[in-house]
């Protein structure tokens, strides 16, 4: 895809696709693709979409497959598959309970008996890689028995058999329903959990990467491109990338921080070297700012240091008064959070870094995209963290329609939206190169015949800044601060 994609919630932009079909029309049109947030019934469930009661259809609340038809017409869109599991209220599942062995469904679910056919121990059982504190399984009624159900996640997200064909015909009746409503790119959420192999942690495992290689293969098969959520070491995100048509950078978010909290870009520039093409290039997500991503993980060195990474969560806890250390949940499995449960522009506190950031994202070779909290300049939603009491809603505000016109006033707004049109030059078809200017200073730069497009960033600390030089059919157009890329934005909307 040529340009810059946003990441959004159906429900918390506007309350509904029409006002997301407004905005890309409208004053986003600057961006060439969308991804909405699962958007199934319900799209309100115990995690956010992310537990589908029913997979092949739209929420009516937001509205239905023919918004999204309309909307792929112009703009390349994005829909999870989510390949691990459904929820404990599915047809599926109910029926599989009703009925035991008897249901069309049987074997979809995953259970204790089938990962463990020979017992587990305690070794093997605690074994597994898991978000979430406690065990991996709940004990489900199935037709009079009690029944362990792997549930990677939560209790009311039951793991799919991704090996039998119940499971896997799951999965192409979701991929059937994608494909008819115009979907071109299919995230593969939590596929880095979707194979249980005893005697391993089973995550991102050589069967994780066979599955994966099978399911992109299927996916093809319906001329859609496969895009793989995968918080990892950086070396696993290198391994799955040869794999896929598009993987996320989680890697550079943190680093970033590091850059910008320290003044240094020495790090940025060990990811550089190794980083790999076909990126998604995100900052924030819908899941928080990954920190662990360029970390080390289960003795494995990071990018950065796990006492680099302790600074990270200190600035940002600073910088939001102490909100983020609050909001921000330790896993059980490691000493820090995983993530800063708090807006970007609140963990920088710095507009400058924060846009200098972005421009970051925007030149770097892969596709951009921008979460709408951050493409609105958002700041933590405390109250609704305080009503719900689940860290990451502190970066889900539901925003009005009059919030949003607010938003779009605002010259961060208008620069991030400024570099969306950028990234739509053809140069950004051309060579890249990149270089470390000073201690703290990185230049990237684009170029193809005589047109070129170059970004410095200066992550001095309290003195961040950038440059950005576009030369395009002999003109020359520069800017170097907010405000004058923000001017750009509002030249274009005027003219």
């Amino acid at each position: 895809m040529t340009g810059a994609s946003i990441l959004v919630y159906a429900e918390r932009v506007g309350g509904n696709l029409g006002e997301i079909e407004k905005l890309l029309a409208g004053p986003l049109s600057a961006f060439s693709g969308v991804h909405v947030l699962p958007f199934f019934h319900p799209y309100d469930g115990h995690d956010a979409g992310f537990d589908p009661i029913d997979h092949t259809i739209v929420d009516p609340r937001l509205g239905d497959w023919s918004d999204f038809k309309r909307i792929s017409q112009t703009h390349e869109l994005t829909a999870d598959l989510i390949v691990n599991h459904a929820s404990y209220l599915s047809p599926e599942f109910l029926d599989w309970q009703e009925k035991g062995d008897e249901s069309e469904f049987a074997g979809m679910f995953l259970t204790f008996d089938v990962v463990f056919p020979n017992g587990g121990n305690e070794d093997g059982i605690t074994s597994f890689y898991r978000p979430r504190p406690g065990l991996p399984f709940t004990a489900y009624e199935v037709k009079g028995r009690r029944r362990l159900v792997w549930t990677t996640f939560m209790p009311s997200q039951v793991d799919i058999d991704i090996k039998h064909p119940a499971g896997q015909a799951y999965l192409v009746r979701i991929l059937e329903a994608l494909k008819s409503g115009g979907v071109k790119v299919v995230r593969l959420d939590a596929v880095g959990y979707a194979v249980k192999t005893p005697g391993t942690d089973s995550f991102m495992t050589p069967e994780t990467l066979e599955f994966v290689s099978e399911i992109t293969e299927l996916i093809h098969s319906y001329d859609m491109r496969v895009l793989v959520e995968v918080h990892a070491h950086y070396t696993q995100q290198l391994d799955i990338a040869p794999l896929v048509d598009l993987i996320y950078d989680f890697q550079t978010a943190p680093l970033l921080l590091h850059s910008f909290f320290t003044g240094t870009v020495d790090r940025l520039a060990d990811w550089f070297k190794i980083r790999p093409n076909n990126c998604l290039n995100v900052l924030d997500t819908h899941d928080g700012y990954g920190v662990i991503d360029g970390g080390p993980i289960n003795g494995r060195p990071g990018l950065i240091t796990q006492d680099e990474m302790a600074y990270i969560f200190k600035r940002a806890s600073e910088n939001t008064g102490g909100h983020s250390g609050i909001a921000s949940v330790v896993p059980q499995w490691f000493t820090l959070p995983h993530q800063i449960n708090a807006t970007l522009p609140n963990i920088l506190a710095d507009d400058v870094a924060y846009v200098a950031s972005r421009a970051v994202q925007f030149f770097l070779p892969g596709e951009p995209q921008v979460y709408y909290v951050g493409l609105f300049n958002g700041m933590d939603d405390q109250h609704l963290f305080e009503r719900t009491g689940q860290g990451r809603d502190v970066n889900r505000h539901n925003y009005t329609t009059e919030e949003i016109a607010s938003a779009l006033e605002q010259s961060v707004t208008q620069a991030i939206i400024a570099l969306a049109g950028i990234r739509r030059s053809s140069v950004f078809e051309g060579e890249f190169s990149w270089a470390v200017t000073s201690p703290t200073t990185i230049r990237l730069v684009w170029q193809r015949g005589s047109d070129s497009a170059s970004l410095e960033i200066d992550t001095t600390a309290g003195a961040a800044g950038f440059v950005i030089e576009i030369t395009e059919n002999g003109e020359t157009y520069r800017a170097d601060t907010i405000a004058e890329l923000a001017q750009l934005h509002r030249a274009k909307v005027t003219a």
